[in-house]
């Protein structure tokens, strides 16, 4: 299967400030990462610093902010990492998941994921 690339837009929750991004769906990645740069840009701003382990082993210290994430129809809310220019911007799990999608695993297709109650 190759990558799977999704057009979404990223907005600040308070201002409605929002971009367009074509961005790397990453199932392996947590969070959702942006440029600092654009996150700024939109006025979102960061909440606290976290600690991540990159693919390498090497652990990096990065603000992360809230923000809403669109893709066609669909927002939900989602934590955003403060990327630094060396950073690979990625959309994360938790962006899928408040979004409710997930990557088909033949296709590479984002598609809706079921809405299930477990009791």
């Amino acid at each position: 299967m190759g990558k799977t690339y999704a057009w979404i837009w990223i907005e600040n929750i308070y201002t409605q400030k929002r971009k367009r991004l074509r961005l790397l769906v990453d199932t392996g990645a947590t969070f959702t990462w942006i440029k600092r740069e654009t996150l700024e840009e939109l006025g979102i701003k960061p909440i606290r610093k976290e600690r991540f382990e990159m693919i390498n082993g090497e652990i990096v210290e990065r603000y992360v902010g809230e923000a809403r994430v669109i893709y066609r129809n669909i927002s939900g809310l989602t934590m955003v990492v403060f990327a630094e220019k060396k950073d690979k911007e990625v959309l994360g799990l938790m962006a899928l998941e408040s979004l409710g999608l997930y990557v088909h695993p033949s296709t590479g297709k984002l598609m809706r994921e079921k809405a299930l109650l477990a009791v």
